[in-house]
């Protein structure tokens, strides 16, 4: 489904909403309203939207014609997701933050076992399932979600919104700690780096690898060299097979290396893309995604 946001009656959001809550059915939406960086984008994405086209508010004819091709594999990647109900799509806006201690109160707690992410189309609702299921006090996360420019900064505030984790967009030199997940920004690469026995992101701009910025790949390549069998890396729902070289890496490393299954992915191509390769331990549903964290944890 092609979807506009301006329309009479009901507007694009709220039938987006509802449609994703009854019958989800792959859906593009294509409007002057979402500029990037825009709330509106974000939100559709947030309720389920595969893709979000920006459609400008003069020269619609040359638009189309210039982007037609872009339009169509757009349309072409939507038609083979899978997306479902989720929290997001019934989630009120502006739901009241999560009571949780202050982030100084969770600094003395030291990070030896950092948790790295990577996602794509679907992985913005993927993530926020993952992250409100995890207390306050959880490993350190980072993340790369594949993102345009301008709008992880206001994802990252979404999250911290509704997350007991503090949620934030990664700038080059944050440690990772417990009680955090650092998003990488969109147009930028992020890296894991150690130092004194502490790990820290390294953000910065360079070409794009497997067609992103950021890739998964990157982060996952600089987290097996410096964190090896300490870390748990987990693949989520996305198109094509960003991070499936990355994952094997860390898994011959020694790391604890997790993808999410066929049936709770929105698009299962580069978590199949890591297991063909042999990088994956385990094969879960997202709705475990949480509690894999908390055990990885809990083994000391």
């Amino acid at each position: 489904m092609l979807l506009d946001i301006e329309m009479p009656g009901m507007d694009g959001l709220t039938f987006l909403r509802q449609i994703m809550a009854e019958a989800p059915i792959p859906t593009v939406i294509c409007s002057t309203l979402t500029a990037q960086g825009s709330k509106m984008a974000l939100d559709a994405l947030s309720f389920g939207a595969v893709a979000v086209v920006e459609k400008p508010r003069l020269g619609l004819k040359q638009f189309l014609e210039d982007s037609r091709r872009d339009l169509v594999q757009t349309l072409k990647t939507a038609a083979r997701a899978r997306p479902r109900a989720t929290s997001a799509a019934s989630r009120p806006v502006g739901a009241a933050a999560p009571v949780r201690p202050p982030i100084e109160g969770l600094h003395g707690l030291s990070v030896n076992k950092p948790v790295v992410i990577g996602s794509s189309t679907g992985g913005t609702q993927a993530i926020e399932a993952v992250l409100m299921g995890l207390p306050a006090d959880s490993l350190g996360i980072a993340i790369v979600q594949h993102m345009p420019e301008k709008f992880t900064a206001m994802y990252a505030q979404r999250l911290d919104g509704v997350c007991a984790m503090n949620v934030r967009e990664a700038k080059d030199g944050d440690r990772l700690e417990r009680g955090v997940a650092l998003i990488a920004p969109g147009g930028m690469h992020m890296q894991m780096r150690k130092a004194g026995g502490q790990y820290f992101m390294v953000v910065a701009d360079g070409p794009p690898v497997n067609r992103h910025k950021p890739s998964v790949d990157v982060l996952f390549r600089s987290a097996a060299n410096c964190a090896g069998k300490d870390i748990l890396a987990i693949i989520l729902t996305g198109m094509g097979d960003d991070g499936a070289r990355g994952m094997k890496l860390l898994h011959d490393r020694g790391a604890r290396t997790i993808a999410q299954n066929e049936e709770s992915c929105v698009v299962y191509g580069m978590p199949n893309e890591a297991i063909k390769l042999g990088g994956v331990d385990q094969e879960i549903h997202l709705n475990q995604m949480a509690n894999a964290i908390r055990s990885f944890d809990a083994r000391g």
